[in-house]
């Protein structure tokens, strides 16, 4: 499947009344790990409450030990202060990375935002060198958007 065959998929997990919001996360992640072959984790992690640092969300992919991560570490600590979108061609080449597995070669993690807060950010690994593209990031933008209306 490629973007624009997804974006129904999501809109359709996003509008199942029957899901939590946390099995609707989980089954986007799923959704996502199973139909990109270069996303081989895939994640959320969200703000925990009034504290600096981020906490784990559903995820698919090998488990991670990085359950909580401070804001400006690693990728996804820097996009929790940047705000910005955050793609990396080459995790061997990356100051300040948390190496989840030697397996990863690159990730990719874009914000998201309700009501003008960044909230948290879905994150994928890939272990494929340098995979995401503008089309990946502008994806992920309209993935990170349809969350942000569940939450």
């Amino acid at each position: 499947m490629n973007f624009e065959q997804l974006k129904p998929e999501v809109d359709n997990i996003i509008s199942k009344t029957e899901l939590s919001v946390n099995n609707k996360l989980l089954a986007i992640c799923k959704l996502l790990e199973k139909h990109i072959e270069y996303y081989n984790w895939v994640g959320f992690y969200f703000r925990n409450g009034d504290k600096e640092e981020l906490v784990l969300g559903p995820y698919v992919g090998a488990p991670t030990d990085h359950t909580v991560i401070p804001f400006g570490k690693g990728i996804c600590g820097q996009v929790a202060v940047s705000n910005q979108n955050f793609v990396v061609p080459d995790v061997a080449a990356q100051d300040n990375y948390i190496a989840c597995s030697i397996t990863v070669k690159a990730e990719i993690v874009i914000p998201i935002f309700v009501n003008g807060k960044n909230i948290g950010q879905i994150d994928i690994d890939s272990n494929t060198p340098d995979p995401f593209t503008k089309a990946d990031e502008r994806f992920l933008e309209f993935v990170c958007q349809k969350v942000a209306e569940i939450l």
